[in-house]
């Protein structure tokens, strides 16, 4: 009884190219904060060609092809969440964090039609991709399954592992992907053929078991319970395969081999009970079994036709039938019971559909790896927005405090004032301010960034305002179209769809905006000290600058001095300090992908603000609380130096020289911390153009990719209204008014009569001529003798009978041709003409429209002679003619 497994065809797809997408979205999304900045296109590549190699060649039945679909299924899995490529509507294009690539796919079990092709569908749908190939991946398992050679161990093993996992693929597809896609996919993919495919394949995998069983030699009772599973579940795919809803879809040779086989292996269990029977001495059991299975084995053959071979099977269940009733009757004379009073057979149900693995192939690697899922990233993004919140914030508290204490230093003088006693050296603290300044880059440093903002901020301008312009374009154009179609242009308002790109336009506008007011201040600030920061740069000019004043030496070891030259030291320190809190917050990083990692995978989503505001406050709660205390301390110490300070200015001398000497002084301290100011905020400020000009570039490819795609969609929806335009039937004339409509007396005309056909007279046949005498006592015309059988018809000696032809209702005199006569012997041939050849041939006369002629040859007649006989009577046409 040999065996074989029914394979489902492989589904056909297009090609499609996913670099370009891929890498255009890669780069777009990932290129942010918590990005990467690696380049990814070998691995696009790469990937392209494992689609290429998965879905467009043609696969063998072997391990090695089905490794590679299953490497391509993995990849598309490892980029699920990264690389989402996903379906949307219609009039929507696709939004920032959408990729869209166009997959098409054939049903794999319709054939086509001549003119109408195979049956297909096209999404931009990665779910849907992912559906198709594990489709073929079960399908490629089935093929594999039926090209073992079951005659073998390792065969049999093979197969019922291969057609058990496609049971598992098939109902993976069945339970966990194809319910969204019922309305629109291919009828291989409806949940219908997908739930008959994953029985078949199951119950072809029972049998796999049971070939196995056989093969091993198990008991006849473990034997018949696997048949009876196996007959159990053909019965129900035969079933399911007999779905109206299919039509021609399966192949012939299907349900006629799984209705052979649901009869066959149950007429097997029948079989292997008997042998049960028998071997208890249950002889009438045997035959009642053996009985059931002939019958069975027959229908088995009945129903499977040409599709299996079950002769040999059903001879072997006659013979043991036979062999069975003849030793009943010659010997143990037992009683054959009711079929229905046999205990009934069990069932051993050993095929499992497997579920899935995770990677389906081992071998698998995810090429994406450096990338993190697209709800990774973007908490990632929301966590590095409130990280740089949280580490502007704490660095402006600390700038912030550290300007002020500049600044009341300055007015106050300090530490200058005390460092000058002498009234006529440079403080100390001085040169070490323009020294500073000129590591800086001095003024020229100053100039060059002042220069270079305005450029910056141009460059910026003119990005934004051209992706605003492209917008109002699009825009102008769709409400221009929409005015002139009116509902018929049904598609999203431009205005309605552009209103997330309005609003992230009118951020960045509003920022350049608040730049250039930074910008303005920045420079009113350099116009102001920008003559003492040149003078700073300059420290051989600074004595013949600074006004010289009377000594204090006096002062030098005073109290108070002393006093302020310690609180200029803690001054020094907490600076110090607090430089190296600001970089300690700068620096400050953590691993927070991989709890959003983990996050993910646990909870299937990322709350990414309480996981944010967590780790943050781990993070930077100690900073925040060092950043406290360094302003507390602040207050307290520049509370303590006005106290020395005012003290100081009591015991100095004031005198002019003096008062314009520390004005001069105070300046040029100003002038330090305004250059150390100005110089951070212009290096920012470059950074910060720059950065921003890379998020307008963006803005602006986003831009640029709605409008194209606006484009193509309006170009296409005006084509589609003009055929239907075209199509349209056109109006109908309008009907007359009643005045028209009436007659003289009011009533309606009636239609004229229709004119009746034309009549064709019938030919007139010739009668017999008469003599004269006879047609004149007729009162007729006279009438023309016909020849009489056996006559000579139109001979020279009988012209009485000659008969002209019968004339067309309008006369034609050229409807026939003249007939030529023999040239006699000795008669001169026509100039031109050569003796002896034939006549030149006369022009042909076109044929008289209807009714035709039967051609009628003319005859030469004698000369006229009124003198003839009247049994010769004359002709009326010569006489027609002589006249």
């Amino acid at each position: 009884m040999a065996s074989s497994f029914l394979s489902v065809p492989l589904k056909k797809s297009q090609a499609v190219d996913l670099v370009k997408p891929l890498e255009k979205f890669i780069k777009n999304t990932y290129s942010g904060p918590g990005g990467t900045q690696d380049d990814f296109t070998p691995q696009l590549k790469e990937l392209d060609k494992l689609r290429e190699s998965a879905t467009g060649k043609t696969l063998d039945r072997h391990d090695s092809s089905l490794e590679i679909i299953q490497k391509y299924y993995d990849q598309l899995c490892a980029i699920e969440a990264k690389l989402p490529i996903t379906e949307n509507q219609e009039d929507e294009p696709p939004t920032p964090y959408q990729i869209r690539v166009n997959f098409t796919w054939y049903d794999a079990f319709d054939q086509g039609m001549l003119f109408l092709g195979k049956m297909k569908k096209t999404m931009s749908s990665g779910d849907y991709e992912r559906m198709c190939v594990l489709f073929n991946i079960g399908a490629l398992m089935s093929q594999i399954a039926a090209a073992q050679n079951i005659s073998a161990d390792d065969g049999l093993k093979n197969a019922a592992k291969y057609l058990q996992q496609a049971a598992g693929v098939f109902t993976h597809i069945k339970d966990s992907m194809a319910g969204p896609f019922q309305q629109v996919v291919t009828p291989d993919l409806s949940l219908e053929m997908l739930s008959t495919l994953a029985v078949v394949m199951l119950a072809q995998a029972q049998e796999a078991i049971l070939l196995k069983s056989i093969q091993d030699k198990m008991k006849e009772a473990i034997i018949a319970k696997l048949s009876m599973q196996a007959s159990d579940l053909y019965s129900d795919a035969m079933k399911q395969a007999q779905n109206p809803h299919f039509g021609d879809l399966l192949p012939k040779e299907w349900i006629p081999t799984l209705a052979g086989k649901q009869a066959m292996y149950h007429a097997q269990a029948e079989f292997y009970m008997s042998l049960m029977a028998k071997k208890n001495k249950n002889i009438g059991e045997e035959i009642a079994r053996l009985k059931h299975a002939l019958e069975l084995a027959k229908t088995g053959g009945s129903r499977a036709g040409s599709t299996m071979d079950l002769k040999d099977f059903t001879g072997k269940i006659q013979r043991a039938h036979d062999a069975a009733d003849k030793d009943n009757n010659f010997i143990y004379h037992d009683r054959v019971p009711e079929l229905n009073t046999l205990p009934a057979i069990g069932r051993a149900a050993v095929a499992k559909a497997l579920p899935l693995s995770k990677p389906m192939n081992p071998k698998s690697t995810d090429l994406f790896e450096k990338l993190v899922p697209l709800a990774v990233h973007q908490a990632l993004t929301g966590y590095e927005a409130r990280k740089a919140d949280v580490v502007n914030r704490e660095v402006g508290r600390l700038r912030e405090a550290t300007q002020l204490m500049n600044s009341v230093l300055a007015s106050l003088n300090l530490p200058a004032a005390i460092e000058d006693l002498s009234g006529d050296s440079i403080p100390q603290s001085i040169l070490d301010k323009g020294a500073a300044i000129k590591d800086k880059g001095g003024i020229d440093k100053i100039n060059q960034l002042i220069q270079d903002l305005p450029e910056l901020l141009q460059r910026n301008k003119e990005v934004l305002d051209e992706a605003n312009r492209v917008l109002d374009d699009e825009e102008k154009t769709d409400n221009e179209l929409r005015a002139n179609f009116k509902e018929r242009w049904a598609r999203t308002p431009s205005a309605q769809l552009y209103s997330p790109l309005r609003a992230e336009g009118g951020k960045y506008q509003s920022i350049l905006d608040n730049a250039i007011h930074a910008d303005a201040i920045v420079r009113e600030k350099y116009n102001k000290h920008a003559e003492n920061i040149t003078l700073l740069c300059k420290p051989e000019e600074l004595p013949g600058k600074i006004p010289s004043s009377s000594p204090a030496a006096a002062l030098q070891g005073s109290k108070c001095v002393t006093d302020l030259r310690q609180l200029m030291e803690e001054v020094e320190t907490i600076k110090a300090e607090r430089d190296v809190i600001e970089s300690e917050i700068k620096e400050a990083k953590s691993d927070i992908s991989s709890k959003f990692l983990t996050a993910l995978a646990q909870d299937g989503v990322v709350n990414e603000e309480s996981l944010s505001v967590g780790e943050l406050d781990r993070m930077f709660g100690p900073l925040q609380q060092q950043v406290t205390e360094s302003v507390g301390r602040q207050e307290s110490l520049m509370g303590k130096i006005q106290t020395a300070n005012t003290e100081f200015c009591q015991q100095k001398q004031a005198s002019g020289s003096v008062n314009q000497r520390e004005e001069k002084l105070k300046d040029l301290a100003a002038a330090h911390d305004a250059f150390m100011e100005l110089i951070s905020n212009l290096e920012e400020g470059t950074k910060f153009y720059n950065e921003l000009l890379l998020l307008l570039v963006k803005f602006q490819t986003k831009c640029n990719d709605i409008v194209f795609a606006r484009k193509t969609e309006k170009d296409e929806h005006l084509k589609d209204l003009q055929q239907n335009i075209a199509k349209q039937p056109s109006q109908s004339a309008p009907t007359p008014p009643a005045y028209q409509a009436s007659g003289p007396g009011g009533a309606a005309k009636a239609p004229p009569p229709r004119p009746p056909p034309p009549q064709v007279q019938p030919q007139q046949q010739p009668q017999q001529a008469q003599p004269p005498a006879q047609q004149a006592a007729a009162g007729s015309q006279p009438q023309l003798n016909m020849p009489q059988p056996g006559q000579p018809q139109y001979g020279y000696n009988n012209p009485q009978y000659y008969s002209p032809p019968p004339m067309p209702t309008s006369y034609n005199p050229y409807a026939t041709m003249q007939y030529q006569p023999p040239p006699q012997q000795g008669a001169t041939a026509p100039y031109g003409q050569q003796p002896g050849a034939p006549p030149y041939p006369q022009q042909q006369q076109a044929a008289p429209p209807y009714p035709q002629q039967q051609y009628a040859p003319q005859y030469p007649q004698p000369a006229y002679n009124p003198y003839a006989p009247p049994s010769q009577y004359p002709n009326p046409y010569q006489q027609q003619q002589q006249q």
